[in-house]
């Protein structure tokens, strides 16, 4: 069954979810936030790629930016970075743009390509939802990284598509449970701007409530 708007969760969470259930949680269940220099060197190179007044024409490609987007069937919603539209046969129309286009997103990141599939689920839900929204095709698209300057073509294979689906479920899941999971240290918490509010060292093996009796029972 297709999920409602208001049960729509947000798309770029795909990418905190699958770097950290817990990061995800408490983003977007508990409401908290940190900035580090990583994310808010993201932020800036989001902002200039999410320009809603981007919309131009050029070489025979017209590029849209901050592009709104959902699926019903993912139960997500967001915006694309950037749009681009190709001229394809098999296309859809665009409004106020003559002939059929073939839309391409492409999503921006501030550091180099992951050793995980974080940024590949992203770019390929919102392939999803362009499609969901457009009825047409999008077999592909493109990952842009700030740091090195260079697209990643990505293909939407049906094992990625599959990822995303799962991923989504299991977003929905735990966002219908409303619980924060425990805390699992690794390596990666280090680079997480949330690493002071997720308190991974003092939490290893305990609960926040546990570990602020311990240090009121401590104090003098």
């Amino acid at each position: 069954m297709p999920y409602q708007e208001e049960d729509f969760l947000q798309l770029a969470g795909l990418n905190h979810f699958l770097f950290c259930r817990r990061q995800w949680a408490l983003i977007h269940l508990e409401e908290q936030w940190s900035e580090n220099s990583r994310t808010a060197e993201g932020r800036l190179l989001h902002q200039r790629a999410h320009d809603p007044e981007r919309r131009a024409l050029r070489g025979g490609v017209l590029s849209v930016g901050d592009l709104r987007i959902h699926s019903a069937r993912l139960g997500l919603s967001g915006a694309c970075d950037v749009v681009e539209f190709y001229p394809d046969e098999r296309g859809v129309p665009l409004a106020k743009t003559p002939g059929t286009w073939r839309p391409y997103p492409v999503e921006y990141k501030r550091g180099t390509v992951k050793a995980d599939q974080s940024d590949l689920v992203q770019l390929c839900a919102q392939a999803i939802c362009l499609e969901e929204m457009l009825c047409t095709d999008v077999p592909e698209g493109a990952l842009y990284y700030g740091q090195t300057r260079h697209r990643l073509k990505v293909a939407f294979s049906p094992e990625l598509r599959a990822l995303v689906e799962r991923t989504a479920e299991e977003m929905h899941q735990l966002y219908r449970r409303g619980t924060t999971p425990r805390v699992r240290p690794t390596r990666a918490c280090n680079a997480c701007s949330l690493k002071d509010l997720c308190l991974p060292r003092l939490l290893r093996g305990q609960t926040v409530a546990a570990y602020l009796r311990q240090e009121m029972e401590d104090s003098p």
